[in-house]
């Protein structure tokens, strides 16, 4: 008997996944209608669903404990339920009287809490099962777009479009550029003589708890004074210099970090492109102010590695994950080493990707 008949009594009657994702460069710029450049990691989420025999629908997570109910109209739930309740009643409006309860199991090793997307992951996995459960014609863009409202709306969390753009168009093998505007988007190959490293820092994030609403909100402040749509449409970073603090630096970084993007996909070097990665942290650091000492001292020590041409932290905020670009061959001999060197320092951290 398998694990989805142990627990809900039925076979499943569709299977989905979607991947995590690490973001290269173009931090905090999809929310601004800017560029990202974002590559899919092998870690993913999977989903298993079948119809729901009553009117609730019913979801347990191989990670957590629990099976949680939960009947359109009635208490919404919280927790990972939040975001698999919500892409039910996205998908819901779009075609009334086509989706009905369900059955959903969820098992994933996207890490949580590291900045790689596993809320994205799980919603893109969701509606593409529901797609194929219910035979809906929606394609893979948006699903995307209806994965974000599931987390804009239920979930509580002012995201972007790119993690949801990511886990659902993006491969493992190459960078997806995307202008979070027009969504016109490609794929590109990572710089030659390169490949990946992902370190967890140990510092779990929290995107919904955390400031992360909150620097949304000063974008769009500093756009609102600047008379713009969004930050994208400043070209100048020395126009933020008539913003008081600390919406000129927030200015300064969108601004820069799109021109470091557009910059990335013009084909450059990979020493090119480390050089990017650096910059991309330190603005990060300083201008947006959303990192902490342990990224900053796991950034600092991949920088240092001879085998490294860049580092920077990942995903949104205060925690999480590092990316670097290394040379073929050594990202893994380059996490190992530059992990000893961060518990040397009191940290503990591991290697997510390599």
């Amino acid at each position: 008997m398998s694990e989805f008949e142990d627990i809900f009594g039925v076979q499943p009657e569709v299977e989905a996944s979607a991947p995590g994702r690490v973001n290269l460069l173009g931090e905090h710029t999809d929310y601004n209608d800017g560029y990202v450049l974002p590559i899919a990691i092998p870690q993913r989420t999977q989903v298993e669903l079948s119809r729901s025999p009553d009117e609730w629908s019913r979801f347990r997570s191989m990670n957590m404990e629990g099976l949680v109910q939960y009947r359109a109209g009635g208490v919404f739930p919280s927790g990972f339920a939040a975001y698999l309740a919500g892409c039910f009643e996205v998908l819901r409006e779009e075609v009334v009287n086509v989706v009905t309860p369900v059955n959903l199991l969820v098992r994933s090793d996207v890490p949580i809490g590291a900045g790689l997307s596993s809320s994205a992951a799980l919603e893109v996995a969701a509606l593409r099962g529901l797609r194929e459960l219910f035979h809906i014609a929606v394609n893979d863009v948006n699903i995307a777009l209806l994965a974000q409202q599931a987390e804009i709306r239920f979930a509580g969390v002012r995201c972007g479009i790119m993690d949801q753009m990511a886990a659902s168009l993006a491969d493992e093998r190459h960078m997806l550029f995307l202008d979070t505007r027009t969504l016109e988007r490609r794929l590109l190959p990572l710089p030659e003589h390169s490949e990946l490293v992902v370190l967890d820092s140990g510092v779990p994030c929290r995107l919904a708890g955390s400031a992360y609403n909150q620097r949304r909100a000063e974008c769009e402040e500093a756009s609102r004074r600047l008379g713009v749509v969004a930050l994208r449409d400043v070209r100048d970073a020395a126009t933020a210099n008539v913003l008081p603090e600390p919406l000129n630096r927030r200015v300064r970084h969108v601004v820069t970090e799109n021109r470091r993007v557009l910059d990335a996909v013009s084909g450059v070097s990979a020493v090119e492109f480390g050089k990017l990665m650096n910059a991309s942290h330190a603005s990060l650091r300083d201008d947006f102010e959303v990192s902490v000492p342990e990224l900053d001292c796991l950034v600092e020590l991949l920088q240092k590695h001879p085998d490294v041409y860049g580092a920077r932290l990942t995903g949104a905020e205060f925690g999480g994950a590092c990316v670097a670009l290394a040379r073929t061959g050594r990202g893994y001999k380059v996490g190992k080493e530059v992990l000893v060197a961060y518990q040397a320092k009191g940290y503990y951290g591991s290697v997510l990707v390599a």
